[in-house]
């Protein structure tokens, strides 16, 4: 269902949002739905907007990554040293000798964080070089073909368990300010589009203000020089013409200004043709205040940001009270190694390498340290308790609100087209009755002013039922002409 609005602005208006100014006969008029399709499609905030998202969908990404095993390949290949150094002599002496040393490694590691624990899982290669000339000259090979080893921290909070948890949340406030940032950029073009259509109406109404008073002035001078008339209505009727020139030079520069506006938003090409044609048909439907609260929950970022802050400040609890108290690391491994002066030979006749270390962090005296942490942690957790139950609640009432205006603004519009109208025929009726000499001509610039003054409402109206449309797609993202979230 579409609501038709018919105002008085009809023929001349119509003719003009069709045609535009001469310099854009050539370009197809934009109606509101085009020009924010537009905006979204090329404008700068919305490659903006494209740009955040994207890094936050890498980012996501990446992270994933970082979870799965890891093959990396390092080591030293070579390192040199030539120093003097200590010898112990066969009868228990120390003599010092020049000695050049060359050692290389090189070290295959399959890496994998364990998610549950934080721990980390390792399987290694190594292969390793020692080089030794001087008085005495040695060549020795190391490897180890195989290593399996664990490295587990103990009574510490669990890092990449938390990492876990605020990762889907972070992505998932990230995809949903790329939608809201969309509707701000389609309320942003709304509101520029309008600003286009009321400078161009004010433009036309100026230029038709300025040729009735001009004709006003040329029938008044007449009936002044017969005497019909006295000097002050003359004067009147000339001064009434001086203000309807000055305001059609103000709306010209204005309708520049909006057109400007507009491009820039658009992102059009120098010396690319704009013209606009807006639509007297709106669409009709009552938005339900309840339902608009629930999706605006449902939808908006601010739902999954609190969320965010929920698991954050529950980590920070977590880690006040794990990372300041007593811990430990326990790390071992197991593989096979083995040496020799060739290579070759350093993978032949492969002895056991084991390794098991228990390191352990007591502290003694933190002087309420780890109680005065936990307890600012729990603070700041009943802060953001706080703060998002406000978040939310303001949403929800935001979108109540909004919902209502755009009924509001419908009603408004109705009410804005009739009285346009009427205005229009008072005006007809006193310009002609004026014409031939029935009323005075104080009754006819106020019917005047009326007529202008229910013009720019009408207008306002239909600027203000666009903007209220669009505003509640941006509270709550969901679409009530079709019934759907915005995706």
């Amino acid at each position: 269902m579409a609501l038709r609005i018919l105002p008085r602005i009809g023929l001349a208006l119509a003719a003009f949002l069709l045609a535009g100014p001469a310099a854009a006969t050539a370009q197809e008029p934009l109606t509101l739905e085009q020009a924010v399709a537009r905006a979204l499609a090329q404008s700068r905030l919305a490659e903006t907007a494209r740009a955040n998202r994207d890094a936050s969908r890498y980012r996501d990404n990446a992270f994933y990554s970082r979870q799965l095993p890891r093959l990396t390949l390092g080591g030293t290949v070579p390192s040199y040293n030539r120093a003097i150094i200590p010898v112990l002599q066969p009868d228990g002496s120390t003599s010092f000798r020049p000695q050049d040393q060359v050692q290389g490694e090189l070290t295959a590691t399959m890496s994998q964080t364990l998610p549950l624990t934080g721990g980390d899982f390792f399987v290694s290669s190594a292969l390793s070089r020692l080089s030794v000339s001087g008085q005495q000259t040695t060549r020795t090979w190391s490897s180890t073909p195989v290593e399996v080893g664990l490295r587990q921290p103990l009574f510490r909070s669990n890092d990449n368990g938390w990492d876990r948890k605020e990762q889907p949340l972070r992505a998932e406030v990230a995809e949903r300010q790329f939608r809201e940032a969309r509707e701000d950029i389609a309320l942003q073009t709304a509101n520029l589009f309008f600003d286009v259509h009321a400078a161009q109406v004010a433009l036309r109404n100026a230029e038709a203000n300025a040729a009735t008073n001009d004709t006003l002035y040329t029938l008044n001078t007449g009936r002044y020089e017969v005497g019909r008339i006295g000097e002050n209505d003359l004067l009147q009727s000339e001064l009434a013409l001086l203000r309807s020139r000055n305001a059609l030079d103000a709306a010209r520069l204005e309708y520049q200004r909006a057109l400007s506006g507009l491009r820039l938003v658009l992102n059009m090409a120098p010396g690319e043709a704009l013209a606009i044609a807006v639509s007297t048909t709106v669409p009709d439907f009552t938005p339900d205040t309840t339902l608009a609260v629930a999706e605006a929950l449902r939808n908006r970022s601010v739902t999954s940001d609190a969320e965010l802050q929920a698991v954050q400040a529950r980590r920070r609890i977590n880690e006040a009270r794990l990372n300041n108290g007593m811990g430990a690391t326990v790390s071992a491994s197991y593989g096979f190694n083995a040496t020799g002066t060739e290579a070759r030979s350093a993978y032949r006749n492969l002895l056991e390498a084991r390794q098991f270390t228990l390191a352990v962090d007591i502290p003694l005296l933190q002087w309420g340290l780890r109680k005065e942490s936990v307890q600012a942690a729990r603070a700041d957790r009943d802060r953001v308790e706080s703060t998002t139950r406000l978040a939310l609640d303001q949403t929800a009432q935001e979108a109540h609100f909004a919902a209502l205006e755009l009924v509001q603004a419908r009603r408004n519009l109705l009410l804005s087209a009739k009285a346009d109208t009427v205005a229009l025929r008072r005006f007809d009726v006193a310009y002609n009755r004026y014409v031939i000499g029935r009323i005075a001509i104080d009754n006819l610039y106020i019917a005047q002013s009326e007529k202008d003054a229910a013009l720019t409402q009408f207008v306002q109206a239909l600027r203000g039922y666009w903007q209220a449309y669009y505003r509640l797609r941006r509270v709550t993202l969901f679409d009530f002409e079709n019934g759907n979230p915005l995706r």
